[in-house]
This record gives C-alpha cells, structure tokens and sequence, in this order.
C-alpha cells in the first residue's frame, strides 16, 4: 500500500497510545543498538507502542522478547536510489500504523525519515552522535539530515555548540542526551576484591602499590606521553610505591606504541609502568587503580572512560578539553563542594604532577566525599536515566506538536 497523504491527522497528547518508530542502520549491540532497545523497554511500560525499523542484528531477538515490534529496513547503506527506496518503505509503515514519532539514529536513516515523514504528520527526533563533519562531503550531507529533526539529542553542550555553528540548529531544538554507561556493571559492590587481585598479581603490582590507570586507545589524541613526562618529574620529586598502567592496544598504531616505549625507558621508568594490552574485566581494571588518568591532547564530544571511571568511584583527572569539563566536575567549572575529580591543561606534564601528586596525599575522608560525589555524577549516564529523559523529549513534542 502506498503511503497517502494526513493532513487531518491530530497527534496523541500523551505517550500511552501512541507509536514510536526508531530506525537505525543495524539493531547491533553497539550503543544505538542498545539505547534503541532501552528506550524501546521504557515505552512499552509506559503503554506506548514501541516500533523499530533497521536491518537485522543481534539484538532484533531480545527486542522481540520484550514485546516490541521489529520491521526490517535496511540501513546500512549510503547509495541514493537505496535511500529512496527505504524511505518509500518507511512511508508506508508510518502510514499504515499511524506513527506519531520516528526517531534516527544516523545521518542515512535520519534522511530517509525525513523523506519519509512528509505528508504524515508524524515528528522526526534525531540522535546526532559526535561532532559535524569537516568540508561537504556524504558525511556532512547526511549529518544535516540529522540536524534537521525536531529535537536534536546531542552528546554534550560541546557538541551542541558544535553543531549549532555548522548546522545552524538553534539551541531550543537541542537536547544533550550523552551515551550511556552499565552503572550496574561499573559499581564497585559488583566487583569483588578477588577480581582485582587477579588483575594486581597478573601486571606485577605488589601489596601496598598504588595504582595510577591510563585506559584508552594508544594514539597521540590519548595523551600518553604527557604521562610518561608527568612520572619523571614525580619521580624527581621522590614519587614511590605507585605503578603507572597503560592500558591500550597498540591499535596499529606501532610508530607511537614505540615512541612510548622509547619515552619510558629514555626516562629511567621501565620499573614504574606497566605496559598492558586488552583487558576483559574493565571494572576490575578500574578496582585496582587509586588515580585513572584521561590525560587527552584532543576535544572530543564524549567520553567513556571518564564516567565509568567516576562510577567506580576512582579518583579521575582529566584534561579540561572537549566534553571533559562536563563530565569530570571541579573548579573553576563548579564549586569546590562540587567535585567530582581534577582538569588540568592538556599536554603540561608539569599540572598533570601535580595533580597527581595532590590526588595522592588526599585524606581518607576527603577521597571518600570525592568519591561518593563521582558515583552520583556518573549515575546520571545510567540507561534507565537517559531511557526515561528521552521518552520525556517524545513527551514533549506529543503535547507541544513542534
């Protein structure tokens, strides 16, 4: 059936009731994935009826299992004429099941809602992931399909500014909806002190060693060597008894993973740093560490390590770049009583030892305060908080109409 055009159409003033279409590329378990079928969870216990519309992936089974509904629509492609044909598809659905709202979750399928939507009555969300694209090629096309919906979910207010100077958007559009993060899996009563014993014993860290964790890609953006830099002036200033972890693939990246290598034993500090690869127990990783370090060179719209980290209740210094000020709270951003860990410039080793040398001579109670201040914050990325606080912006738009 061809879809025919609404005009009479009058949306739901509520979300019980109504119909939620998302579409993504793949209903994989990857972040839309797993965000599409939280909120997908959400809806149908608020009594609306919750649709998604992508190829196949994983997780298509356990949203069935949960009583969504699933059409397959295949995303994963750039190609026009693929595009359109999609979004006659889509059209149709929307037609057919009376959808209210569709909410995208990447430039191709943002455009093809968009076409789709037309004549239908139905609203269009967007889930604009990262920054805009740089010059006008497919990506940037794409990504002003995204900008284009009703209300634009964001990964921080860095991004939004972002995308408010390419794009245009105005800030009312905008919604900051950062990635979630398994606040149940990163909690530290979940992690049991056998694990991270395990994990002390495997990289060589003797009882009474204090750990300071670097995870992440290894790759100049990732600050590494500012790292090795800072250990040597602590190292100077009698630093003893902490342990350095890197904790990054090399990636390919095998010029840097060398020049880290040649930084740390040119610095005298083989016996002080633990090179490790992958690690399959990341909030055990974390367990071990006293100070996780997120030391980027680079702003960056989102990023995981500091609220997993601030969910297992770590000690976290970060570079005041990018989204990280908004995630790792402390002066000048927010008041003392406020912190949930340290900012220091990027690429000055000489205020990331001192920062670590701060964190480290911290009374017990002082850590503790930090500590509980970082679990709150980060439980504001938990799944069943942004699930709740999208259905909120479906909310919105139902009763708002724009």
């Amino acid at each position: 059936m061809s879809a025919q055009p609404a005009p009479s159409r009058v949306l739901p003033r509520a979300l019980p009731g109504s119909t939620i279409l998302q579409i993504l590329p793949a209903l994989a378990n990857d972040h839309a994935g797993r965000a599409a079928v939280n909120v997908a969870s959400s809806l149908l216990r608020s009594g609306a009826r919750a649709m998604i519309a992508s190829g196949g992936g994983r997780l298509v089974g356990e949203l069935q299992a949960l009583g969504g509904e699933w059409t397959q629509v295949p995303g994963a492609t750039h190609n026009p004429i693929r595009l359109m044909g999609n979004a006659r598809r889509l059209a149709e659905v929307i037609h057919d099941e009376r959808v209210d709202i569709v909410h995208a979750y990447s430039g191709p399928t943002a455009w093809v809602a968009r076409a789709a939507i037309k004549d239908t009555g139905a609203l269009l969300v967007t889930s604009y992931f990262g920054s805009p694209a740089t010059g006008m090629g497919a990506s940037s096309f794409y990504q002003s399909a995204l900008a284009r919906g009703a209300r634009v979910l964001v990964d921080s207010q860095y991004a939004a500014d972002l995308i408010a100077k390419r794009h245009g958007v105005p800030a009312s559009r905008m919604i900051v909806m950062p990635r979630s993060v398994d606040t149940a899996r990163f909690d530290p009563p979940a992690v049991s002190a056998e694990r991270i014993a395990i994990l002390r014993h495997g990289w060589h860290i003797r009882p009474g060693v204090r750990g300071v964790l670097i995870p992440g890609r290894l790759t100049p953006a990732k600050g590494q060597l500012t790292v090795v830099d800072a250990a040597r002036i602590l190292v100077n200033g009698g630093l003893r008894g902490v342990a350095f972890i890197i904790l990054a693939d090399e990636g390919g990246n095998s010029d840097y993973s060398r020049a880290v290598n040649m930084r740390i034993e040119a610095q005298g500090l083989g016996g002080l740093f633990r090179r490790i690869g992958h690690c399959s127990d990341m909030p055990a990783a974390y367990g071990v560490a006293d100070i996780v370090l997120v030391p980027a060179t680079e702003p960056a719209t989102y990023n995981r390590i500091a609220v997993e980290a601030q969910a297992m209740e770590r000690q976290v210094i970060a570079s005041a770049v990018g989204v990280l000020p908004e995630i790792v709270r402390a002066p000048p951003y927010v008041p003392e009583s406020e912190r949930t860990g340290w900012l220091v410039n990027a690429s000055d080793p000489v205020e990331l030892a001192r920062a670590i040398a701060d964190v480290l001579a911290l009374d017990a109670p002082t850590r503790q305060d930090i500590a509980r201040r970082a679990r709150r914050s980060a439980e504001e990325f938990s799944p069943d908080r942004l699930a709740a606080a999208t259905l909120a912006v479906y909310t919105a738009l139902l009763e708002g109409g724009r």
